[in-house]
C-alpha cells in the first residue's frame, strides 16, 4: 500500500482533519486531497482526543507520530496538522 501523504522534498504537508470524538467505531477516512475524517474513542478532555487523533492519523498515513504537528484547532473538532518531511 502506498502512503497517503506525498510531499515535495524538504517541504511540509498540511492536512485538514475533522475529528469525531466518543465514536463507537474509531477509524480514519480520506475525504479528498489533504482532507480526512478521524473518529476517536477518547473524550475531548485533557488532550486525550488530540493524542488519539494524531496516533490514528499517523498510522493511517504510515508515518511516525513524531512527524505530525497540530498547527491549529487544539480545542476544536476542525484541526490542521502539518506532516514534516523526513
Amino acid at each position: 500500500m502506498r502512503p497517503a501523504v506525498r510531499a515535495r522534498r524538504g517541504m511540509a504537508t498540511l492536512l485538514t482533519v475533522k475529528v469525531q470524538t466518543r465514536s463507537k467505531t474509531p477509524g480514519v477516512e480520506r475525504l479528498g486531497e489533504g482532507a480526512y475524517r478521524v473518529r476517536v474513542a477518547a473524550a475531548p478532555e485533557k488532550g486525550r482526543a488530540n493524542r488519539e487523533t494524531a496516533e490514528r492519523l499517523a498510522g493511517f498515513l504510515g508515518v511516525p507520530v513524531s512527524r505530525l504537528t497540530l498547527v491549529r484547532g487544539a480545542a476544536s473538532s476542525n484541526k490542521l496538522f502539518r506532516v514534516e518531511p523526513r
